[in-house]
């Protein structure tokens, strides 16, 4: 069974990232969005974290969010796949279920 998992909370505030990606299991994606985004980015001290799991989990960041924020895409941890509001759609109808980390 497939499933995603979404944050929306900061990594730098919460440890919610870090539940997500404990408890996914290989095959699982997890989309970072709202202020969720910030886990996404290279060269902070939860990056190593996102990396390590890039071989069994797929990572997704909102494109929009990380534009409302001033984020540039630039600064995103390679491998990550910057997705629109289509693209969150389809992630959710491709995933048997949807795990929201609050």
């Amino acid at each position: 069974m497939s499933q995603l998992h979404t944050v929306n909370k900061s990594p730098l505030e919460r440890n919610t990232l870090e539940s997500a990606i404990t408890h996914a299991v290989k095959g699982n994606a997890l989309l970072m969005i709202e202020d969720g985004v910030y886990g996404a980015m290279r060269d902070t001290h939860k990056s190593d974290i996102v990396s390590d799991a890039m071989d069994d989990i797929s990572f997704y960041v909102m494109g929009p969010d990380l534009k409302a924020r001033g984020i540039d895409e630039t600064r995103i941890i390679d491998g990550i796949k910057i997705v629109d509001y289509s693209g969150f759609v389809a992630l959710v109808a491709k995933h048997d279920a949807t795990q929201s980390w609050l």
